[in-house]
């Protein structure tokens, strides 16, 4: 089942199935992770209903550009690396481009740059607890 960005919540489960589009991609960076280089680079991406950063490891990095119209298959939206909260592929995910160009986005409500917090009636379960940013404090809104 399809879910639109707006509905995504933190959670450490490959669950998220969505479509979306790439509006920008910062450069690739690279470190040693127990002797083997790791590359990664960070996208902005977006649908109809809000937008997320996007984090792509290693072919990925070359495999996506702005404008590419992307399906992400068991995905992951969850905590990366000092409290980034983006959403990925990871290890059991895959995401292949479907088109170019031609979607309907919008760029708020960045859901990466939300607060969240656990649900006080359950504990599994995170909440929006306030709006860090309404866009992506890393991209420029295209405006």
């Amino acid at each position: 089942m399809a879910v639109k960005l707006k509905d995504l919540v933190p959670a450490a489960t490959n669950t998220v199935n969505t479509t979306f589009i790439v509006l920008d991609k910062a450069a690739p960076s690279t470190r040693r992770q127990g002797g083997a280089r790791e590359e990664t680079c960070l996208a902005l991406v977006a649908d109809e209903t809000a937008a997320a950063h996007f984090l792509l490891w290693g072919a990925e990095c070359g495999a996506f550009e702005p404008g590419d119209i992307v399906r992400l298959t068991d995905g992951i939206f969850s905590y990366h690396r000092g409290n980034a909260l983006v959403l990925r592929a990871g290890r059991r995910g895959r995401a292949e481009k479907v088109g170019e160009f031609a979607m309907l986005f919008v760029e708020t409500p960045n859901m990466s740059e939300l607060q969240w917090g656990p649900d006080p009636s359950d504990g599994r379960r995170m909440v929006q607890e306030a709006v860090v940013s309404p866009y992506s404090q890393i991209f420029k809104p295209l405006r």
